[in-house]
């Protein structure tokens, strides 16, 4: 592709012009040739051995030293804990006794040492020592040595035992500190490819691609044709944004992604700077944030300037939530660091030149959370929906995504992507995985329907569980999942139900499965009623049997009053009317509702509480004439589950017999129980 870059061509060349950068490494290399450096001079200065005019020094007995003193040959002494080193007024004539001794005294004399020197040699020439070094007998003890000492008016120098601090600092301090400073070097080296060092917090931690470097074009991205249609302006944009300059328009700067999540926002976003083949700047929201107040600031700064020096480029903003959250509303601490960063990025979209040829994009699945001063035209002019895909979406996901598999014949794409209502683009990819997964487990090289089939069961309603259950606890799940059956069986507003087991699943000790025959995007209150009165078809079966009830049916008591709350306060489905109440469900943790007024009194919230039991009990009601008129298919189907632990849609039938005329169908689906069916548990 070509694209048209006459605004570079000037900094470009002033890039040509650039003198070359120092090599990899030199910057830290040189400081560890300085420490060998150092460290090798010390050594020197340290061990470097004395000659010259310097007297000879020996280590001679205690008792020399004595016999010295009372010959008033000594000139001075200086004592350090049982140390005792000092000088002659003569120096003495010393024959060493010791191979070491001998060899030493020559080298201090500078004369070569010879190969094989005798450990006794009473031939050898005497040394003339000047200075001294003894050890003083502290377990033995010498009370007269002072006294001997200050009679032949011998100079005393006592000094402290403790060590110098000198000394000290290099043996305890100088190993101590070369390892910090090792750990500095290396944690300095670690960091030098993302941020430039260590202590370059200010700089942007975005990662650069160029262009087809994403990997992604618009091929790669299925079940969102009206968001890619919505960002084909974009890449047209960045292809020939002279073509736009000249005829007056401003493109938008700000381009928001906004979909539940796994609908491929950022997907969408890499497929973008893969077609327009610009530079694409990608960062997560949360990297901005740290622990010093500015340094958010600092990183939105240089992100725009690396951006508008590689212009025309991309900025792709992940999770923009996690600084872009609504300021000054909710209960709580403000994050300081948070808002500023926020506000430096409000600062750089609204700063842009009319001519600037960068564009924002951003991903979020809150937008509900968003500042609103993000949300204005000349930041995010736009706001583009990820949404779930519908049946072709689905479909061509599912061509993507199996294009590495080795299908076998019987695999029919169309029909899971009509069993797959309201998965999302990594849910179909996260199928098509599992399905490849089972057959490999199975030591199968190719993937069959069966495959997917229990890949979905896996997905939907999770991993199967071998519980030792009682008889009676088996059972009561039995008539519990039969009692959802046959509710949505012979409701016909109900979705169809295409599979029932009592195999304990996820959290589940019973599934019933229901799958709507097409995509819905409007519920009417028939199909809402219908589907209160299925999750209320297992408590009530219990009731019916047993006359005794459990706590298995907790989630489907909380579903159902969520659901009943919603019809009686949003979408005015009760005798309470038209009117609609404020009863913000989606974000508690921000505080909102806490902080503003209730649009309703205390005896409208009664009127509403008496609303949503009154739905609730008469869907209660509804389920139990219903299981009442059909108990003996209900002891049926809780038998036939006793025996097999899973029924398909088909065994269904022959138990129940056919729907009511005018009930929703569903896709086609096995005749026959998928390999979970046959589970035994021990």
């Amino acid at each position: 592709m070509t694209f048209n870059r006459q605004s570079n061509n000037q900094s470009n060349n002033q890039k040509d012009q650039k003198t070359p950068s120092r090599p990899p490494g030199w910057s830290s290399s040189w400081f560890w040739w300085v420490l060998l450096l150092s460290l090798l001079v010390w050594n020197v200065f340290v061990l470097w051995p004395t000659g010259g005019g310097q007297p000879i020094s020996a280590d001679i007995p205690y008792s020399e030293l004595i016999q010295q003193v009372k010959a008033d040959n000594v000139m001075q002494v200086e004592i350090q804990g049982d140390r005792i080193q000092g000088d002659f007024k003569n120096p003495v004539p010393w024959t060493p006794e010791e191979k070491t001794m001998w060899t030493e005294l020559l080298a201090m004399q500078g004369k070569p040492t010879p190969a094989t020197t005798p450990t006794a040699t009473p031939t050898a020439k005497p040394i003339e020592v000047g200075h001294f070094r003894t050890v003083f007998p502290s377990v033995v003890g010498d009370p007269d040595l002072m006294t001997l000492l200050k009679e032949q008016n011998v100079k005393v120098v006592v000094k402290s035992a403790s060590t110098p601090w000198l000394t000290t600092m290099l043996i305890e301090w100088l190993p101590l500190l070369l390892f910090f400073v090792l750990l500095f070097w290396m944690a300095n080296k670690g960091m030098m490819n993302q941020a430039g060092g260590m202590f370059n917090f200010g700089k942007s931690r975005a990662r650069k691609l160029e262009g087809e470097a994403t990997g992604v074009t618009f091929d790669d991205v299925a079940g969102a044709e009206e968001a890619k249609r919505d960002l084909m302006e974009v890449v047209d944009f960045l292809r020939n944004p002279q073509k736009y300059h000249d005829i007056g328009a401003r493109i938008p700067r700000g381009v928001l992604l906004v979909g539940p999540p796994g609908t491929g926002k950022t997907l969408m976003a890499r497929a973008v700077a893969g077609e327009a083949g610009a530079p694409f700047f990608s960062i997560s929201a949360s990297e901005f944030v740290e622990m010093f107040v500015g340094v958010g600031a600092s990183r939105v700064r240089d992100l725009f300037a690396q951006a508008k020096a590689a212009a025309p480029a991309i900025i792709f903003i992940d999770e923009l939530d996690a600084v872009g959250r609504r300021r000054g509303a909710g209960l709580g601490t403000v994050n300081d660091e948070r808002e500023q960063t926020l506000n430096q990025l409000l600062v750089e979209m609204d700063g842009f030149d009319e001519r600037e040829e960068v564009i924002v994009l951003a991903a979020t699945n809150r937008p509900d959370v968003l500042d609103p001063a993000l949300l204005r035209p000349g930041r995010f002019d736009r706001q583009v929906t990820v949404g779930l895909p519908d049946y072709q979406g689905r479909l061509g996901i599912l061509k993507i995504h199996t294009r590495k598999l080795k299908l076998a014949d019987d695999v029919d794409l169309e029909l899971l992507a009509a069993a797959t209502p309201g998965f999302s683009g990594a849910d179909l990819a996260n199928l098509c995985n599992e399905a490849a997964l089972v057959a490999a487990r199975q030591n199968r090289n190719i993937v069959t329907m069966d495959d997917f089939y229990e890949a979905q069961d896996k997905i939907i309603l999770g991993g199967a569980r071998t519980l030792l259950l009682s008889d009676e606890d088996r059972r009561v799940i039995a008539y519990h999942e039969g009692g959802h059956t046959l509710v949505a069986w012979f409701t016909p507003e109900a979705d169809p139900v295409i599979k029932v087991t009592i195999i304990p699943r996820g959290r589940a000790l019973g599934v019933t499965e229901q799958l709507p025959g097409k995509d819905q995007y409007n519920l009417s209150k028939s199909y809402l009623l219908a589907r209160l009165a299925v999750m209320l078809g297992g408590r009530t079966a219990e009731e019916t049997v047993f006359k005794e009830i459990t706590t298995g049916a907790e989630n489907d008591l909380v579903e159902a009053t969520k659901l009943a709350r919603r019809m009686v306060t949003r979408w005015g489905m009760s005798e309470l009317g038209l009117a609609a109440f404020q009863a913000d469900e989606e974000q508690p943790f921000l505080g909102y509702e806490l902080a503003a007024d209730r649009d309703y009194s205390e005896a409208t919230a009664a009127r509403i509480d008496r609303a949503i039991q009154n739905l609730l009990e008469d869907r209660h009601d509804y389920a139990r004439k219903l299981l009442h008129t059909h108990r003996d298919k209900l002891d049926a189907l809780a038998e036939a589950l006793l025996a097999n632990e899973t029924l398909t849609q088909a065994q269904l039938e022959e138990i129940l017999g056919p729907r009511p005329e005018g009930a929703r169908q569903t896709p086609a689906m096995p005749a026959q129980p998928l390999p979970t069916a046959n589970i035994e548990h021990s």
